[in-house]
C-alpha cells in the first residue's frame, strides 16, 4: 500500500527486455533496501530483486507491461518512486495500491497563475470512477480531480508538485498510469456496477 506522495525521482539506468518481460535497473538514493520489498515505480508496485547503494533492480512481467506505461520507459528517463507504506506512517495523500487500472494520456497543460492545469483522457471503463474533488493517482502521484467531463478530467498542479515530479517536463501525448480511488471501486462493486476491467467499447 502506498500514499501517492513521491519520495524521489529516479533514473532508468538499464533495461533488459526478455521473452517474459523486462528487467529494470533504477538509479536513486533510497538505500538501504530490503530484498523483496515493494517500491512503486510510476505508481506500479514492483518487487526489489537486487540492489546496491546507488540502484535497485526489479522485473516487470508481460502483463504489467501490457497494463501500464512501463514499456514506454527509456534508458535515462526519469520515474516516480515511493516505498510501501509502513503501519503508523502519516497518510498524506490517499490510499494507493500500486495496481494500475489503465493508461491515460496527457492532452493539455496550461498556466493558471502560479499553478498549471493539466488535462487527461482516460479509458472509457475508468470514467465512472472519476468525481470532482475525488482522488486519483497519476503515474503514482496522488492528485485531486478538479473537473470531470466524460472521459476527461483536469487537475491543478502546484509548484511543489511540478518541481518534485516529472509533471513539469511532461508534454501532451505522454501516457500516464492511472489508479482510481479504491473506495470508489468498492462502492461500485457493492452496487453491482461494472468494474474497471469492463470492455472499453
Amino acid at each position: 500500500m502506498f500514499t501517492g506522495l513521491i519520495e524521489q525521482v529516479g533514473t532508468i539506468e538499464s533495461l533488459e527486455r526478455r521473452d517474459d518481460g523486462l528487467s529494470i535497473r533504477i538509479q536513486c538514493a533510497l538505500h538501504p533496501y530490503e530484498l523483496g520489498e515493494s517500491i512503486a515505480v510510476n505508481g506500479t508496485c514492483l518487487t526489489v530483486k537486487s540492489f546496491s547503494e546507488s540502484h535497485f533492480d526489479a522485473d516487470a512481467s508481460l502483463e504489467t507491461l501490457d497494463k501500464t506505461n512501463l514499456g514506454d520507459m527509456q534508458v535515462g528517463g526519469r520515474v516516480h518512486l515511493e516505498r510501501a507504506l509502513e503501519l503508523g506512517d502519516r497518510l498524506g495523500g490517499h490510499l494507493v495500491t500500486g495496481h494500475i487500472d489503465g493508461v491515460g494520456t496527457l492532452v493539455d497543460k496550461a498556466p493558471a497563475g502560479d499553478y498549471v492545469r493539466a488535462s487527461f483522457d482516460v479509458p472509457k471503463p475508468l470514467a465512472p470512477f472519476l468525481a470532482p474533488k475525488g482522488s486519483i493517482a497519476v503515474s503514482g502521484v496522488s492528485l485531486t480531480v478538479n473537473t470531470v467531463t466524460g472521459r476527461h478530467f483536469d487537475v491543478m498542479l502546484v509548484p511543489y508538485t511540478l518541481d518534485e515530479t516529472t509533471f513539469g517536463e511532461m508534454v501532451p501525448g505522454t501516457r500516464v498510469n492511472l489508479e482510481v480511488d479504491i473506495l470508489a471501486k468498492y462502492v461500485a462493486s457493492l452496487m453491482g456496477k461494472p468494474g474497471v476491467d469492463a470492455p472499453a467499447d
